[in-house]
């Protein structure tokens, strides 16, 4: 213990400007050191491929009950533990020591997407599939019938060997995502339901659904889980929308929300919502209120999902142009579309407003079988600098620079080569937690890299006991 804090306090003195890049390299690495270890071209069938900087530490292949159609999707982290998700349920790493996770237990829970979060001894799931009823032997069954369920379930972890369902939320369109939102007593937590594509025909989904539902969760009694109510965000129906292709572009008419990343000790909130980008204001927990809003109706299709710099001055939309199906990491598809898109938060107060400065998006140009687009990532806490860890289906994982908004730059990179007979896969998210990276690789599982690179060394300082990707923390309150 006396040695780690000896450690934190050299590391401290010498300052993050010790480990930077040179000014006159802010945007990244050269190109020699991006270099890949392998030889130059697409990998092979499986093979693996890296900068210089990124280690392949570990994988773990999907296991039973998992088939090899379940889908692997987003992932939360508590006290060395990560929780995975999966169209088909979800499974507990024990990841304590990240060069060999193991399994601890896996729940067959069928409900797509079965995005998660964890809040001390309980785990939230989404499910946005028509199911015949809330357990988790439930069968698919039409939206158009009323006694379709979709919604929210909540399970108890404290024995992680013997996961309890212990609760459930049914909300209107279902749940494809949520957002774990802590109230300021810490006595309950809040669930923003993202949801989305209305249809007359859905008894529990009708238009237009300009809403995200909130669920109520008090932390001592979670089985008294219930919907608190909507918000309307939208009252004057959000972006219209724009036919189109993935060639030719379209723009995403706004029926709700795809994913929420909240940032709880600045009350601030970031939506990604189909056609708009929004910036609210959190202070009520059960009243979201707009600050500032914006469209990109030249290179957006569909805002996908969001991420706040440390100081909460920059955000980080994501396009999932061709809705993570499609092949556009490529020179047709172009630079600007299917990308990041870096958004400066200015002003004061309601003043604030979100000021677009720039679009990053892979360099590595990836094959036209590999479905390939801006999807989950996270913040990496470095002192000093905005730097990011984020999938790109199968263009892999990169790590990326945006501390100059206007010039973001790749400066690693993990990737695997195409998957046979042209199938869709890739990397869903990958997660900064604890020194290490951890992908949730659709077909592959779980896979953990090491950056080994000096400008993010002061993150391996950094140690959380929890963390929900879309809930937000400061690094300074994770310092110990």
């Amino acid at each position: 213990m006396l040695g780690a804090i000896a450690l934190a306090l050299s590391m401290a003195a010498w300052g993050p400007q010790a480990v930077a890049a040179p000014e006159d390299d802010l945007s990244g690495l050269s190109e020699a050191q991006l270099e890949s270890a392998e030889q130059p071209g697409v990998p092979g069938v499986d093979e693996i491929r890296t900068s210089r900087n990124v280690k392949h530490v570990a994988n773990v292949p999907k296991q039973a009950p998992f088939t090899s159609s379940s889908t692997w999707t987003d992932v939360a982290f508590q006290s060395g533990y990560a929780f995975d998700g999966n169209y088909d349920g979800f499974t507990i790493y024990d990841i304590r020591d990240p060069r060999q996770p193991k399994v601890v237990s896996s729940v067959l829970c069928p409900g797509s997407q079965n995005d998660i979060s964890v809040k001390d001894n309980l785990l939230f799931l989404s499910t946005d599939s028509s199911r015949s009823d809330n357990s988790c032997a439930s069968t698919p069954l039409a939206a158009s019938n009323k006694d379709a369920w979709e919604g929210i379930k909540v399970f108890d972890i404290s024995d992680k060997r013997n996961p309890r369902y212990i609760a459930s939320v049914e909300t209107k369109c279902g749940s494809h995502t949520h957002t774990l939102v802590p109230d300021k007593k810490g006595k309950d937590v809040y669930l923003y339901v993202s949801s989305y594509s209305p249809n007359a025909a859905f008894p529990d989904c009708q238009p237009p659904h300009d809403l995200i539902s909130i669920v109520k969760v008090p932390l001592k009694n979670p089985t008294a889980a219930s919907l608190l109510g909507e918000r309307v965000l939208f009252p004057d129906g959000g972006n219209p929308g724009r036919s189109g292709s993935v060639a030719t572009g379209y723009v995403s008419a706004t029926s709700g929300c795809h994913d929420i990343t909240v940032y709880p000790s600045k009350d601030l909130a970031a939506g990604a919502c189909m056609g708009d980008g929004v910036l609210w204001d959190i202070s009520d927990r059960e009243n979201p209120r707009e600050i500032s809003r914006v469209q990109d109706d030249v290179n957006f299709a569909f805002w996908h999902s969001a991420t706040f710099n440390n100081t909460g001055t920059k955000v980080v939309f994501t396009d999932e142009l061709g809705g993570g199906g499609a092949a556009t990491c490529n020179e047709a598809i172009g630079p600007n579309r299917g990308a990041d898109g870096i958004y400066d938060v200015t002003g004061r107060g309601d003043d604030r407003e979100l000021v677009f400065r720039s679009y990053f998006k892979i360099p590595r140009h990836q094959t036209d079988t590999e479905n390939c687009v801006a999807h989950n990532g996270s913040l990496i806490p470095v002192q000093g600098r905005d730097i990011m860890v984020q999938s790109w289906y199968q263009g892999g994982v990169s790590v990326w620079d945006f501390t100059d908004s206007s010039r973001p730059r790749e400066i690693g990179f993990f990737e695997r080569g195409p998957l046979p007979n042209g199938a869709g896969g890739g990397t869903w998210s990958a997660y900064y937690y604890n020194g290490y990276v951890y992908s949730s690789d659709m077909a592959k599982g779980l896979d953990v890299l090491d950056i080994r690179d000096p400008r993010v060394l002061t993150a391996k300082l950094v140690r959380t006991d929890e963390l929900n990707v879309q809930t937000q923390g400061h690094y300074r309150e994770l310092f110990r």
